[in-house]
């Protein structure tokens, strides 16, 4: 059996591709540096549950590194179809709160677009828009 990493050819596959990098960058901050991300995320960890930090390295850094280095590795459309949804969705959900929630700040704002571009770019290729 033979390993090799399956570099993106296509424009598409560069654009997946570069959501997938973006995601398991920020997986790997968010797992390395979980006091600084949880600064650039708005959040503190109180000093009675420390234990905070632990949930930002193992949930959200751990989840983004996995599937951005899942992405990066399999090069699948599947795979690629999922990171985007999970964007998406996440943009979905800022979108719910900033409606709901009184949280239309520029912040918001900023987050949202950004979950929208990674889950557009990752989307357009898996669901066929970009070859």
């Amino acid at each position: 059996m033979e390993l090799a990493f399956p570099w993106p050819v296509s424009q598409g596959e560069w654009l997946a591709w570069s959501s997938a990098a973006v995601t398991a960058l920020w997986g790997l901050v968010l797992l390395l540096a979980p006091r600084l991300s949880m600064r650039a995320l708005r959040l503190q960890a109180v000093p009675d549950h420390p234990e905070a930090v632990g949930e930002v390295r193992a949930t959200l850094g751990g989840f983004h590194l996995g599937v951005g280095l899942s992405a990066i590795l399999f090069a699948q459309p599947l795979i690629y179809l999922a990171l985007g949804l999970c964007w998406a969705l996440a943009a979905f959900g800022r979108f719910v709160s900033m409606l709901s929630d009184d949280g239309n700040n520029p912040y918001n704002w900023v987050r949202l677009a950004i979950e929208g571009v990674l889950g557009a770019l990752a989307l357009a290729f898996a669901l066929g828009f970009v070859a």
